[in-house]
């Protein structure tokens, strides 16, 4: 297989905390550029979040998933293509009554967020709305962060699996911080969307990651590899395992497939 389509998860895959591209990996994109292949991102950010990180990359004409798969888009400029929304008003309610203090963001997609209080600085992008609750899941939403600073991650994994949260997809991420989404939309079925208009099987499609919502990409890419970073549960449904972050595990993974002339190679 040469990859027609590449995968790419931002934050911990692509950039450090920083949003660091390092030259290895902004070079072994261009190559697979070059040679023919799509580079999509594909993030739990917001559509807002990345475009920092398009201009990063040099990225031109490309589609990209944004919201673990409920927004997809075209860029530049930037266009959204398709939304996928559901009612979170059971699941957050729901969330709430075990974790009264948590921060509630309710995606405006292309804008920022409707909040129930402040995030702190640097946490989610964009503009920030003051809401009371009932407001801000009173009409369908594309995604709804929950994040309570004082728990653990496995406290969310623990509490989302227990609560069964109906009619809603969900992921968390390194630490309390729970997306709510749209039941069956993934980063696989944003994928699978932008595939399916770029005329891409799934055996053609390379998807990098590091996270617990890559793990459905991971799953549905004829090639799925887990950054070296990923956690073991991530890593256990990836085909392989690369490099770290710091040691530019997109960039040896890429670099298997695309020379730097940016002919194929195998």
């Amino acid at each position: 297989m040469t990859p027609r389509l590449i995968a790419l998860d931002i934050d911990g895959t692509l950039v450090d905390a920083e949003e660091n591209v390092s030259a290895a990996v902004h070079t072994a994109v261009q190559d697979a550029l070059a040679a023919g292949a799509h580079v999509v991102l594909s993030t739990g950010r917001s559509v807002f979040g990345i475009g920092r990180i398009i201009d990063k990359l040099a990225l031109k004409g490309e589609y990209g998933i944004a919201s673990n798969g409920a927004v997809t888009f075209t860029y530049p400029p930037i266009e959204v293509v398709s939304a996928v929304t559901f009612d979170a008003g059971e699941a957050v309610r729901m969330l709430l009554e075990h974790v009264p203090d948590a921060l509630v963001a309710v995606e405006v997609v292309g804008r920022g967020y409707r909040v129930n209080r402040l995030f702190p600085t640097g946490e989610i992008t964009g503009e920030m709305w003051q809401q009371p609750v009932d407001e801000l899941v009173a009409e369908p939403v594309t995604r709804v962060i929950i994040r309570d600073p004082s728990a653990s991650a496995e406290e969310f994994i623990e509490l989302a699996g227990k609560l069964g949260l109906r009619g809603t997809n969900y992921f968390v991420g390194y630490t309390a911080w729970l997306d709510l989404a749209p039941e069956g939309v993934s980063k696989a079925s944003g994928l699978a969307e932008v595939a399916d208009r770029l005329g891409v099987s799934p055996a053609e499609v390379l998807a990098i990651g590091d996270g617990r919502n890559d793990v459905e990409m991971l799953a549905w890419a004829g090639r799925g590899v887990a950054m070296g970073n990923a956690p073991l549960t991530v890593q256990g449904v990836a085909d392989d395992v690369t490099e770290t972050l710091e040691r530019d595990g997109v960039a040896v993974e890429l670099n298997r497939w695309f020379s730097r002339a940016g002919w194929p190679q195998r």
